[in-house]
């Protein structure tokens, strides 16, 4: 029977963004909007950001070039698509037929009215949405404009559903945001709201934290991915860039 996965999926947050740095300044002075001139989707990286995706990308060149990602999709969002580009021109991926696919699937989840606003501005300014949130949680609230992680979900079926259907044996990188590395895992995983949110509260995904999944002929009646490794940064650790985990701009509404 045709292999309908991956040999090998990693899926990959993107590196620190200015986003990341202005959230953690706007909290520190205890603002309630972050000071941010861009739209959510043109945050560049931070300088290291930079660095880290270029360490991520010169540890994968260290591996035979036929364990390599040959397939990368990133998230449209400009810390995504600097963060893939940094991999690529390190020698990430595989010299021979690489692809490289911008895929609007991916994109961060949408935050409509409660974006860059912080905890204290979200209280402040839309306290019947913090008290929604509270109430519903974050797997099922949808502020007004945005999503839901359900939402996000929705969208990354089909994602799955591309991959397994185009990407049979193929070894295929994702490059996207926190909210997606952790709804592509309650999908792959079967996991159930509550434990998906357990893992959420565990710890912040690292900036270019990895998550890798590898063909198992014995999961599943057809084979299936299985976890090999989450929040994997080793990568980064090995070529001396700092590690850091730091929330999305908007973690608030997360």
């Amino acid at each position: 029977m045709e292999q309908r996965w991956p040999t090998t999926l990693w899926i990959v947050r993107h590196g620190q963004s200015a986003g990341n740095v202005a959230r953690d300044a706007a909290d520190a002075a205890g603002l309630g909007r972050i000071d941010i001139a861009d739209r959510d989707m043109d945050v560049a990286l931070s300088p290291l950001g930079e660095e880290q995706a270029s360490a991520l990308g010169r540890w994968l060149a260290s591996l035979p070039e036929d364990e390599r990602p040959r397939t990368l999709m990133t998230s449209p969002y400009r810390r995504a698509i600097q963060t893939s580009q940094h991999i690529r021109d390190a020698g990430g991926m595989a010299a021979r037929d690489s692809k490289f696919c911008i895929d609007e699937r991916l994109r961060e989840k949408e935050f409509g009215v409660l974006d860059r606003l912080t905890r204290l501005g979200i209280e402040a300014q839309f306290p019947e949405q913090a008290e929604f949130r509270r109430l519903l949680g974050k797997f099922y609230h949808r502020p007004p404009g945005g999503e839901s992680w359900c939402d996000v979900i929705l969208r990354l079926r089909s994602v799955l559903d591309t991959i397994s259907l185009h990407h049979g044996g193929d070894r295929v990188m994702i490059v996207a945001h926190q909210v997606v590395v952790l709804c592509l895992r309650y999908l792959l995983e079967s996991l159930t709201e509550d434990q998906i949110l357990a893992i959420d509260r565990q710890a912040d995904i690292a900036n270019c934290g990895v998550t890798e999944y590898r063909f198992d002929p014995d999961c599943g009646p057809d084979g299936g991915l299985k976890l090999a490794r989450y929040n994997f940064t080793a990568p980064l650790e090995d070529q001396a860039a700092p590690v850091t985990a730091e929330p999305d701009a908007n973690v608030a509404a997360r």
